[in-house]
This record gives structure tokens, C-alpha cells and sequence, in this order.
């Protein structure tokens, strides 16, 4: 077994055992759809140091030329913008006295867009090589509205990461896209046609 794969079973692992990764439970998401698998990012914000030990683990995981570009990570909030602050600082504190600082900047929930960016992050992305960073890869579709924000205002995506990926984007952003564990989660269904519900299966408290 390579390092790599070695860091990403660990990664899968300890998810499940923190609760961070929830696997054959019932959860409603809160949308309309119920599922068996949840990904839980309070239990991330809830210990510092798993999030900054998660953080670490997916830089292990970057090629070293991703991580000689970046010059400012972004997510949104709360969980990617945790992990892109946390990501920022450790990459920070790798880099040479004589390079200026990695920078931060978080996306806030739009009713409009999904995603905005402030004006005060937009100017500092300008001209910038961003790494977009979230807890969880569904679709796709965040990074994509994430990546037209980092467009707009000047900047350039090099790469997205996220600390488990459902295998389930169907949008490609042309970058590398680095996840610490990977899951194929089973299908979501509509709440009135959930066979979980059906079956009598409470839905899981957290």
C-alpha cells in the first residue's frame, strides 16, 4: 500500500469513528431527499485538532507543484471556509520568509447566486492562484459557482479539495480535484417515496 492510499483508509476511518462520516444511517438532509450516508461538519468545528490533522493529511496528498501555486484558498462557508482558513495557515507555515503569505478568503451564502464573495475578498483574489477547498464534494456544483466568483474577481482556480468526495460531480472544472477519503454513497430518494420511511426506520439523531 503507497503512502497516499495509506493516508486516505486512515482518513476513512477515523471519519467514521468520530461521527464526522456517517454511513448506513437515515438522514433527512433537509431538502427534500432522505439518505443512509451524512457527512456531519459540526463534528469537525466541534474538535480543532481533527480538522487541522485532516487539513494536514490532504496537503500530504497534493502534488507539490499545486501546492507551490496556490497563493490563496477559499471555501464556503462554514465547513470548506473552515478548512480553506485551516489549509491557508499550515500552507503558510511551510513557506519561505522571503514569499509573501498565503491568503484566505471565504464565500457566503447568496439567495441569489448560491455564493458571494465580499468586496474586500474580491480585490485581495485578483491576479491570485486560488485552491478551492470544501468538506464534502456532492455534485459539483459549489465548486462551479465558487470557481465563476474566483473568475470574475481576477483570480485563476488551480485546483479543489475536500475531505470526502461522494464520487457523484457531474461538472468538471478542468483542475485537480484531491480528496482525503472517497465514498460512493448509495442513491438519496424523495422524502414521500424514502424506502427507509417505509421500512419504519427511524431517522437518525445527531
Amino acid at each position: 500500500m503507497s503512502r497516499h492510499d495509506d493516508i486516505r483508509k486512515r482518513a476513512l476511518e477515523d471519519l467514521q469513528r468520530f461521527e464526522v462520516l456517517m454511513i448506513d444511517g437515515h438522514f433527512d438532509y433537509g431538502n427534500g431527499y432522505h439518505g443512509r450516508v451524512y457527512l456531519n461538519p459540526h463534528r469537525l468545528m466541534q474538535y480543532p485538532s481533527t480538522i487541522w490533522r485532516l487539513a494536514q493529511d490532504l496537503i500530504d496528498l497534493l502534488p507539490p507543484s499545486l501546492v507551490e501555486q496556490t497563493e490563496l484558498v477559499a471555501g464556503p462557508l462554514t465547513g470548506g471556509a473552515l478548512l480553506a482558513h485551516t489549509i491557508a495557515g499550515l500552507l503558510d507555515s511551510r513557506r519561505k520568509l522571503s514569499d509573501p503569505p498565503k491568503l484566505f478568503a471565504p464565500f457566503a451564502p447568496d439567495a441569489v447566486r448560491d455564493q458571494a464573495l465580499r468586496n474586500l475578498y474580491r480585490r485581495q483574489m485578483a491576479g491570485k492562484r486560488v485552491l478551492l477547498a470544501d468538506d464534502v464534494r456532492n455534485t459539483g456544483q459549489t465548486f462551479a459557482r465558487c470557481a465563476a466568483l474566483v473568475r470574475e474577481a481576477g483570480g485563476t482556480v488551480v485546483g479543489t479539495v475536500e475531505i470526502y468526495d461522494r464520487q457523484e460531480a457531474v461538472v468538471d472544472l478542468g483542475v485537480p480535484n484531491i480528496a482525503l477519503a472517497e465514498y460512493k454513497a448509495p442513491d438519496n430518494y424523495p422524502a414521500d417515496q424514502c424506502p427507509l420511511c417505509k421500512a419504519g426506520k427511524p431517522v437518525t439523531a445527531f
